[in-house]
């Protein structure tokens, strides 16, 4: 399995927090992952959304299905993320377009087995994959990136 973990890029400040909508420099920001990431992806993949308008914007820039899940929504757990996601038992790959601290907590559970907060820059994420190797389950890390390194 595949887990695509991306925040979502520069939002507006103020106003209700579900409400806030990209930026121009954000809009640009999603648009240059989702080229990458569209580069990378296999043919198929789950595209999952918080429902933050932000995030949906986000998620929007890959031009493919997207579902929305309240159990992505700010705040939320790594529970309910890996949850969201089916981790680790969803086929194929899943992007999650989600918020900080929640990403990065996820990125630094999943790595390092413990319950650790790390950063996440707005519009970059990370690609975790899980796999079956010798009899042992593994996560590894198969990219790190942001909007400025794309």
């Amino acid at each position: 399995m595949d887990l695509i973990l991306w925040r979502h890029a520069e939002a507006e400040d103020g106003g209700p927090d579900l409400e806030r909508k990209l930026t121009p420099k954000g809009r640009k920001q999603a648009k240059r992952l989702a080229a990458w990431l569209l580069q990378r992806l296999p043919s198929k993949f789950a595209l999952l959304s918080s429902p933050a308008v932000r995030a949906r914007q986000t998620a929007d820039a890959l031009e493919a299905r997207l579902k929305t899940d309240d159990r992505l929504a700010p705040g939320a757990s790594v529970a309910e993320v890996l949850e969201a996601a089916d981790w680790p038992r969803r086929k194929g790959a899943v992007v999650v377009v989600g918020h900080q601290p929640t990403l990065g907590c996820v990125a630094g559970y999943l790595v390092s087995g413990s319950p650790v907060e790390w950063s996440l820059k707005k519009g970059g994420l990370w690609w975790l994959t899980y796999r079956v190797r010798s009899g042992e389950a593994q996560v590894v890390v198969r990219a790190v990136t942001s909007p400025d390194m794309v």
